[in-house]
């Protein structure tokens, strides 16, 4: 069960609760914005400010979280999922790095076994052409050597080497005439938006108001210091007080930055990563695969998830608009002409299900490829605002836990941190292996909603209708919309396909077609009017209908339009 120590204050509350599943109401929390007092005030609803609310609110401080747009809907949801050490950061000598990374991937797979879950890596060894040959296959052993030692090997298994029999097993596809063997370690991937909006939730049973679709507009200052902020949500301005607040925007902290101190000089510098989606059965791949990008210093990662592989790169320098960005047609090409060299499979653009872009938050830097920045966090505090920039996903518990330690000198206060062993909601007492046993409907709600399955099921106990899928072929339930309504503060039809089902970025086209039925799920449980359902259709069609033109170009092969 979802337990606290008793000397929580609101352990009590949280234990009262677990028989029902938590609600988030829009109109309350927008109230406790308006009437309430915070210690912390945390803008920006992504990873890093998810776990920074969690981490405030679990040491017992007033806390409230608000996100422009919704939560993970940022760099948050658009990541290369992974949840690991990097072995890239022992090639760049930030071995430290990868050793918290490693511990802390460790804490995400038990504090969230539902989300999190072990991944073998697979690097295929080759004559030429290749991420490795066999020249330097022995080098970089010795580099997953250190990678096990540094931790590694607490995902229960140390790296292995493959014979071309045994690659083939893993990626029949793989072309062969040039393959010597393989390389093999394992570590984690995760729904990233929602395992955000896990933290999210679980921040919120602890007491923490939490609110997407709030805009900070300005920031409130007394005495030279940010005393809070006034953001504008469902067509009001509410002014909210906190004695710290807590800049978690990511590529977007520079924004916030410029409200508090007009002489601010821009710090972030975003890096862009790009991934497609193609069917399984194309390549047939059971593990990740990691193929070289022809004529690029980088190179891709092929993932399977369900019927679908994911393929995509991160880290190329970006200087574009923040708000608006998509993977292009050049992108596209360059990731499909890996996939085709590396696998003996015929892949074109007609084959690409889906598409994401997003940007990584790094600092350190305008000079260099992004390549080859590092990953360390910067926390900074001024004029009573503490900024969190850089990281990585894997690192965002231990990021909330510094910001946290920041605004607690700052309040003059002393707790002690509690998230290390905190079970995220859904996540304490699942058994992931059991419950993938199971198949069916049963694995598929609890590889989502992990111990919170009951709930989505007692939805279609009370009205079997809801226990229909929203769109044949594709696995989520009508259930789904109307949990994601009362429980996980969606507001639009958005929302639902792109962050909390995850339709628009596996089966684009079939998120589409499901679009009105969401709707009309949607506007019953949220009292929206017909008009307002309809325009969240015909902007969810229009949204979806320009990713695809920037994706495809004047070609829309595969585009279905």
């Amino acid at each position: 069960m979802f337990t606290l120590p008793s000397r929580r204050p609101n352990a009590a509350a949280a234990k009262a609760t677990l028989s029902a599943p938590l609600r988030l109401d829009r109109r309350t929390a927008l109230t406790g914005l308006e009437t309430g007092s915070f210690d912390v005030l945390v803008i920006g609803g992504g990873v890093t400010g998810a776990y920074t609310a969690l981490d405030a609110a679990s040491r017992g401080l007033k806390v409230a979280l608000v996100e422009r747009d919704d939560f993970a809907s940022g760099t948050s949801s658009k990541s290369s999922k992974m949840v690991h050490g990097g072995l890239r950061y022992i090639e760049q000598g930030n071995l430290d790095l990868v050793r918290h990374s490693l511990l802390e991937r460790q804490r995400f797979r038990r504090n969230a076994p539902h989300l999190v879950q072990r991944l073998p890596f697979l690097f295929p060894i080759l004559a030429k052409d290749g991420v490795f040959d066999a020249r330097i296959a022995k080098a970089f052993e010795s580099l997953l050597w250190t990678y096990d030692l540094a931790g590694g090997w607490r995902i229960g298994k140390l790296h292995q080497r493959l014979t071309v029999d045994e690659v083939l097993a893993h990626a029949p596809t793989l072309r062969a005439e040039n393959l010597k063997g393989g390389l093999m370690y394992y570590d984690s991937r995760a729904d990233d938006a929602r395992l955000t909006l896990a933290i999210v939730r679980s921040a919120a049973r602890l007491g923490a108001v939490v609110v997407n679709g709030a805009e900070v507009t300005g920031l409130r200052t007394a005495g030279g210091r940010v005393t809070g902020a006034t953001v504008q949500a469902d067509g009001e301005q509410i002014d909210i007080r906190a004695r710290v607040v807590v800049n978690a925007t990511g590529v977007w902290a520079d924004r916030v930055e410029g409200m508090a101190d007009s002489g601010h000089q821009p710090q972030v510098r975003p890096a862009k990563g790009v991934h497609i989606v193609l069917p399984w059965a194309k390549i047939r791949n059971d593990c990740t695969v990691t193929v070289p990008i022809p004529g690029r210093a980088r190179r891709a990662t092929c993932t399977r998830w369900g019927d679908v592989v994911v393929v995509g790169t991160t880290d190329t320098d970006y200087t574009g608009s923040t708000d608006d960005v998509h993977c292009t047609r050049e992108e596209m090409d360059f990731l499909l002409e890996g996939a085709q060299i590396a696998f003996d499979t015929k892949l074109d653009a007609s084959d690409v299900l889906g598409s994401y872009a997003g940007l990584r938050p790094l600092v350190g830097g305008k000079e260099g490829a992004t390549l080859d920045m590092r990953r360390d966090h910067h926390i900074t505090v001024s004029a009573g605002m503490v900024t969190v920039t850089g990281g990585k996903l894997t690192t965002s518990r231990h990021m909330g836990e510094l910001v946290v330690d920041k605004a607690l000198g700052l309040l003059g206060r002393k707790a002690k941190c509690r998230t290390k062993n905190l079970p995220l909601i859904g996540g304490a007492g699942y058994d992931a292996e059991a419950t993938a046993a199971t198949g069916g409907v049963a694995a598929h709600l609890g590889g989502r909603y992990g111990t919170e399955a009951r709930f989505v099921s007692a939805l279609v106990d009370e009205n079997p209708e809801l226990g229909e899928p929203l769109i044949d072929g594709q696995p989520f339930l009508k259930a789904e919309v109307v949990f994601a309504a009362r429980s996980e503060m969606a507001r639009s039809v958005d929302d639902v396909l792109s962050r909390r089902t995850r339709l628009r970025l596996f089966a684009r086209d079939a998120s589409v077609e499901a679009a009105p039925l969401v709707g009309e799920l949607l506007g019953a449980e949220l009292g929206l009017s017909p008009e307002t359902v309809a325009a969240q259709v015909e902007q969810y069609r229009a949204d979806v209908a320009r990713e695809k033109s920037i994706l495809f170009g004047d070609n829309l092969l595969g585009a279905n339009a």
